[in-house]
């Protein structure tokens, strides 16, 4: 069993979902953000930016490896910052678009 942390842009909810019913069924302990902001149009702050940015290292602190979540290969700014800081630690960085569960690729 591994700790996973899952990464990408929150505008992918049903492929966090899926990302995390498929690892968490694989038998791994899975965490994920805490909400989908651009997925429900919930507003946040510039400061909340931040600080949620500063929850998501420490959660690949607490990760074996990260699975970034990239539909078609998309990473945006933030989760390349993601994965630097993952790699910058020797995480283990696996791709969904990578993985067989990205039906659009």
């Amino acid at each position: 069993m591994k700790v996973i942390t899952l990464c990408g842009s929150t505008k992918f909810k049903e492929q966090f979902e899926q990302a995390e019913r498929a690892l968490t069924l694989e038998g791994h302990a899975v965490i994920s953000v805490g909400f989908f902001e651009q997925s429900e149009g919930i507003e946040i702050t510039d400061e909340q930016v931040q600080m949620f940015g500063q929850i998501h290292f420490k959660k690949i602190d607490l990760a074996d490896e990260i699975f970034v979540i990239d539909p078609g290969g998309y990473i945006g700014e933030a989760t390349r910052k993601e994965i630097d800081y993952a790699h910058s630690y020797e995480k283990a960085v696996q791709y969904y678009s990578e993985s067989g569960m990205d039906d659009d690729s």
